[in-house]
Formats: structure tokens, C-alpha cells, sequence
């Protein structure tokens, strides 16, 4: 931690004390991303980048504890994090007694240097800015100029304490307290792989011409990204014949910084759920487009994001909840979340939109890949990250099915697309 800094911890927010209690040993909220550089990654000189950059960033140099009555964030004092190799299956889940309590992994491979990190700590936005910064540094390294600007910060300036603020805590100040109640959505499991396994499937595509076919139907990129996976789904649920079909619904993580200023690096989160009920009759491609687009219009407005955000908050802080011992409030919170957050959804399409680094530095990075981890239930999940004009998205779960990410890229073939695949699967 910094010098000067007096509190020697502080509370999960409350997007991190969800993930926390979901925690179990097969399980736990991991993502990464990776930056493909033009040349191989030198792993001396990233080593002493990840020693430098580290210090600026003091909420992810943590350690978490449990207390009797909640979990905590307490400094990270041991040696780390270091270098590795990288796996054949990324995002292994996170566990609190072991690499001597880092949340956080690095590793290299050829030209790809990757960061993994446990969501309690941060979302998207804290991870990428933590990313781009020891990419900056890295690069330093090996004696290119560099600057502090574009999303890269000082790693020599002290952290803004902004940086470490509570953001939902911050903006729970709506009347309206909003609880979000979803019905039950078709669950799109799968057959598991053996433990651990983590199949990832990538696809490469123009985001100019990706832009111009969603503008056709009036759709932002990431809307039209969604109809397209619902769509992948509903014809997987069709192929099952039920006799009842259910909803098809995703879940989209939004940054809410852009409705709510905050330079927080820690997790800053909702999730709107755009979904199509195939009760209702038959649908085509742009109808699904059109109510996917409405649906995410209609529930990104400032108002209801912050009475959600309050009515989230007010539960956390609810006393009788606050004053149930950490093993008891475990349980319930994983109950809500299967029930809340798992139930409603038939899988997570999260679009953090476009990396963006310093003129200096963008010649050295060929592309960015995201990958979600392993989901709470045996399905995929959908990850979408862009630099400069490629696309990458990524399908990763632990089932050994692969029609619905066969399907979703079919779909951009046909659209006029072209599309590159890779993938781990052997």
C-alpha cells in the first residue's frame, strides 16, 4: 500500500461481496484479458513491469480475509504476483489460501501477455486500466517512449483515493428502492467436461463492417451481438423439443460510470437483461434485434440504475442481515444468487467496448482477447473486446456442446461477415 495510507483494509463492495460468498472450490468469478503484442514478450522485463506498475494499483494488492460478520479486503504484504507460463485452460477459480492470497495472475505465451482477475476486485474497466498501464510500463522496459496519458496512468504518482471508493455506496441516494425479480429462463446447460476444463472458442472479425451491419438494424454493436446469441440459443431450445419453451435471456453488464462520474478502479456494475420469450410466437431476426434494442434503451436510464443501486445497497446494509455470522450469510447470498442471478439467464454477453491506448503504443499491440470464466452452472459465456479494427469474441464454458457458438458465427457468415475462429478445443 501506499505510504501514508492509515485504514489497513476496507469493506467488499457490493458487486464483491456477492462474488464472494458465491465462492466455492470448482467456482469463482475469474476473468482475463489479453493483449497480443507484435513481437514475443520478453518475461524479464514484464516481470519487473508487474513490480513497478503493482504499487500504483492498491486495491488490487489485496488479500481477502473473513471476518465474523462479513468479509474484507486487507493489504497484500507477500512477495508477488509473479510471472507464469500460461495453461492450456485459463481462468481457474480463485482460492483465498492459496498463492500466498493474490487475486490477481499474469501470464505470458509467445506474444500474448494476459491478466486474470478475481471480480471481486474490480470489473472490466479497473481491469483493462491496470492492463493498459503495465503494457505502458512493459514497453518502457524495453526502451520505448511511453507517455502518462490516454487511460495510462502515472505509476510513479500516487493513487487518486477516488480510485478505492465505494461507487455504489456513493450513488444509493435514489427514494425508490428497486429490487429486480426475473422470471426463469431456458438454462442452456451443457454436458460437463472433466474438472477444470475450460473450452475457448475465439472469433476475429472487422469492427467497421461489424458496425455498419448493426446500424442496419438500428442496433448498437453489443444489441446487435445479443440478438444474435439469443437467436443461437432459441434454435437450441427448439432443438430440444419441450413441450413448454422458456425465456431466452442474457445477461449484459453495463459500466455505469458514464451515467454516474467515478474514477473507480473497483467494480461499478448492473446488469440489464435483454430476452426473448418464444411462447409468444414465432420471431425473426430483426424483430429479436428491435426488442432486444428497446428492452436495453428502455432500462439504461439514470433513474432506474440508481434505484437499483440503492435498493442493493439498503440490503447490505439491512441489521439483521449485517449482524448473521459470514457462514450464514454465505448461504443466503447464494441462494439469492442462484435464484436471482443465475435462474433468470441463459447466459452473460459482456461488450467492454474499445481499448483504447496512447498513439506511442499502438503499433506494438496486435490485438485484445477476453475471456470469461468458468459460469456458476455448466454454460457458456460470451465476451466481446475490440481494438483499433478487430473484433475479438469469445465463447468459453466448461460443456462439451458447441452448437450455440457454431450458430452465432454462422449467423455473422451469413450476415457478409468474415469471421477467423481459433480455439483450445483439441
Amino acid at each position: 500500500m501506499p505510504e501514508g495510507k492509515k485504514k489497513d483494509w476496507y469493506n467488499l463492495d457490493n458487486a464483491a461481496l456477492l462474488y464472494s460468498a458465491i465462492q466455492r472450490h470448482d467456482y469463482s468469478a475469474v476473468y482475463r484479458f489479453s493483449a497480443v503484442m507484435a513481437e514475443p514478450v520478453d518475461p524479464e522485463a514484464l516481470q519487473r513491469a508487474i513490480d513497478r506498475t503493482m504499487p500504483r494499483f492498491p486495491s488490487f494488492c489485496v488479500t481477502i480475509r473473513r471476518g465474523q460478520f462479513w468479509y474484507y479486503f486487507e493489504p497484500q504484504h507477500a512477495p508477488g504476483p509473479y510471472l507464469a507460463e500460461d495453461i492450456q485452460n485459463p481462468c481457474q477459480p480463485i482460492r483465498f489460501d492459496e498463492q500466498e492470497g493474490w487475486l490477481v495472475r499474469f501470464f505470458y505465451y509467445e506474444r500474448r501477455i494476459s491478466l486474470e482477475v478475481f471480480h471481486a476486485l474490480a470489473d472490466g474497466y479497473g481491469a483493462l486500466t491496470l492492463l493498459r498501464t503495465l503494457l505502458a510500463v512493459y514497453l518502457r522496459e524495453l526502451g520505448h517512449e511511453i507517455p502518462n496519458e490516454g487511460g495510462v496512468l502515472d505509476v510513479d504518482a500516487p493513487p487518486d483515493p477516488e480510485e478505492l471508493e465505494d461507487a455504489y455506496a456513493r450513488y444509493a441516494t435514489a427514494r425508490v428502492r428497486r429490487s429486480v425479480v426475473a422470471p426463469r429462463a431456458y438454462q442452456n446447460l451443457g454436458t460437463p467436461e472433466p474438472y477444470y476444463t475450460l473450452n475457448v472458442t475465439m472469433g476475429l472479425l472487422p469492427v467497421d463492417r461489424l458496425r455498419e451491419t448493426a446500424r442496419r438494424y438500428g442496433a448498437s454493436v453489443t444489441e446487435y451481438l445479443a440478438a444474435v446469441l439469443i437467436q443461437a440459443i432459441m434454435a437450441r431450445q427448439r432443438r430440444e423439443n419441450f413441450a413448454r419453451e422458456q425465456q431466452v435471456a442474457l445477461a449484459v453488464p453495463i459500466n455505469l460510470r458514464p451515467w454516474f462520474p467515478s474514477r473507480t478502479l473497483r467494480n461499478f456494475i448492473l446488469t440489464v437483461r435483454p430476452y426473448i420469450d418464444p411462447e409468444l410466437g414465432e420471431y425473426t431476426f430483426p424483430e429479436i434485434v428491435q426488442q432486444v434494442h428497446h428492452i436495453m434503451r428502455f432500462h439504461l436510464t439514470r433513474q432506474e440504475m440508481q434505484a437499483i443501486i440503492t435498493g442493493n445497497v439498503a440490503l447490505q446494509q439491512f441489521l439483521p442481515l449485517k449482524l448473521l455470522p459470514v457462514g450464514i450469510k454465505n448461504m443466503a447470498l447464494s441462494l439469492s444468487y442462484a435464484l436471482a442471478g443465475d435462474l433468470p439467464y441463459s447466459a452473460t454477453l459482456t461488450n467492454p467496448g474499445a481499448f483504447t491506448v496512447p498513439p506511442e503504443m499502438e503499433r506494438h499491440i496486435e490485438r485484445m482477447e477476453v475471456i470469461l470464466g468458468q459460469d456458476y452452472t455448466p454454460r457458456i459465456s460470451c465476451a466481446a473486446i475490440s481494438y483499433r479494427n478487430t473484433m475479438e469474441i469469445t465463447f468459453a464454458g466448461t460443456v462439451r456442446e458447441r452448437e450455440v457458438e457454431r450458430d452465432f458465427f454462422r449467423h455473422l457468415v451469413r450476415e457478409g461477415l468474415p469471421v477467423k475462429v481459433i480455439s483450445n478445443r483439441m
